[in-house]
């Protein structure tokens, strides 16, 4: 009895795994596999600030450049010791907070061949490109968002 019992709830849970790996394949939308960050600040003033951590830190690129399209504004960043292009994106979710997106990253030479942030099922095979992004852009582009919160109250 325990193992009839243990062997349906393994299948319960492979069903369940089966149908989450189903839902993830045909992520929606546009940017469906993007890393998502709430920010608490206004869609302009976060890409003045973007802009400004772009310029301080060396992250300019010239094979891109950012551009609003509908309700999307790409920003595209570059690690020039690494010779990639990081593709972010900004979209308001109200007057006070901005979704800021990690949309993908590329290698520099490629042409095409973007590689989506949560392109691997498997967590770990994304997680170091998803810290990198978070140590060398977003820990920045958040600093300067409390040091104008600082700087206004």
């Amino acid at each position: 009895m325990k193992k009839k019992f243990l062997l349906i709830g393994i299948g319960i849970i492979l069903i369940g795994f089966f149908f989450y790996f189903v839902a993830w394949s045909f992520s929606p939308g546009s940017y469906g596999k993007a890393e998502t960050y709430e920010l608490n600040v206004p869609e302009k003033t976060l890409i003045k600030i973007i802009n400004e951590v772009k310029a301080e830190n060396n992250l300019m690129t010239n094979s891109f450049s950012d551009h609003k399209k509908g309700h999307w504004y790409s920003i595209y960043f570059e690690y020039k010791n690494k010779n990639q292009i990081i593709h972010t994106l900004t979209r308001p979710k109200n007057k006070k907070t901005t979704t800021f997106y990690f949309s993908g990253y590329k290698s520099k030479t490629n042409i095409g061949n973007w590689i989506d942030a949560n392109e691997y099922f498997w967590w770990w095979k994304n997680s170091k490109a998803k810290n990198e992004f978070e140590e060398r852009i977003l820990e920045k582009i958040k600093e300067k968002i409390k040091k104008r919160k600082s700087n206004t109250v």
